[in-house]
């Protein structure tokens, strides 16, 4: 939605033409809402602004048959290492020789990826917030092997796209969730040991630190089954890191399923 807007011809890529349905419906609701605020006394410009947008965007099922056209190619797909690998293994035999790679991945490692093509310089991290039309944070991460040009153009496409870069090296959770999950294991942990109530401790960050929400809001609104695989492979990663250890009650909530706001369920009832 955000490249498409700022002029750039996009082919949005998924497993279903139902998937894709839902998807261009979804953006065009979000466009709406957009030029709502933007044109709001303007309505013959947004609608135009719409038309212009929806232009730019055009969907398919096949990743390999249109990867031959595309600059940049931005994987968002389901966080699974060998999921992902297999997907860039793929498009790199397609696509030209100065198509960049990158991943929207929150929690993997940007090298592993790049390692399973052919071109690791020219492969980087591009991870957007949600939800990306608001929210104006990209991180663009270089690998050892990223080449500065590459680097370059993730950082000037980021602009383009009108977002605000801040660039980082290839490290667990890069800078954002490096900081935010141990926050948030933390709360837990707190919580764990019987220090403060899951509510006071919200209360007390809300009010006190500034932020939106509390730690136990922001860990449903993620859900509980992402943020204990973030954890999980962190904590893989570095067993001794006292930040990454495992908390037996999120363990204990995702075993019964309840993963936050979209199971209606989780430190807090949703309705």
């Amino acid at each position: 939605q955000v490249a498409a807007a700022s002029g750039h011809t996009v082919v949005l890529v998924d497993q279903s033409d139902e998937i894709l349905k839902k998807s261009a419906k979804g953006i065009e609701e979000s466009l709406k809402r957009v030029t709502k605020k933007k044109f709001a006394d303007k309505p013959e410009a947004g609608a135009e602004f719409i038309e212009k947008t929806l232009k730019n965007l055009t969907t398919s099922t096949d990743a390999a048959a249109v990867v031959h056209s595309t600059d940049l190619v931005i994987e968002a797909i389901v966080e699974n290492l060998e999921v992902k690998n297999e997907l860039f293994k793929r498009l790199d035999k397609f696509a030209p020789d100065h198509t960049i790679f990158a991943s929207n991945t929150s929690s993997l490692q940007i090298t592993n990826l790049a390692n399973s093509t052919t071109r690791q310089d020219r492969f980087g991290g591009l991870h957007f917030f949600n939800p990306v039309p608001m929210m104006k944070l990209v991180e663009v991460i270089k690998t050892p092997m990223t080449s500065q040009k590459t680097f370059e153009s993730l950082m000037d496409f980021s602009k383009a796209v009108g977002k605000s870069p801040v660039s980082c090296k290839d490290t667990p959770g890069f800078i954002v969730n490096r900081l935010l999950v141990p926050y948030m294991m933390e709360a837990v942990r707190l919580f764990e040991r019987g220090d403060a109530s899951k509510e006071d401790i919200d209360v007390a960050m809300k009010l006190g630190a500034g932020y939106p929400m509390g730690p136990f809001e922001l860990l449903d609104y993620v859900g509980l089954d992402t943020s204990k695989y973030i954890i999980d492979g962190w904590h893989s990663l570095e067993p001794n890191n006292p930040l990454f250890a495992p908390s037996p009650l999120l363990n204990k909530l995702v075993a019964e399923k309840k993963l936050g706001k979209k199971t209606g369920e989780g430190f807090y009832k949703y309705k």
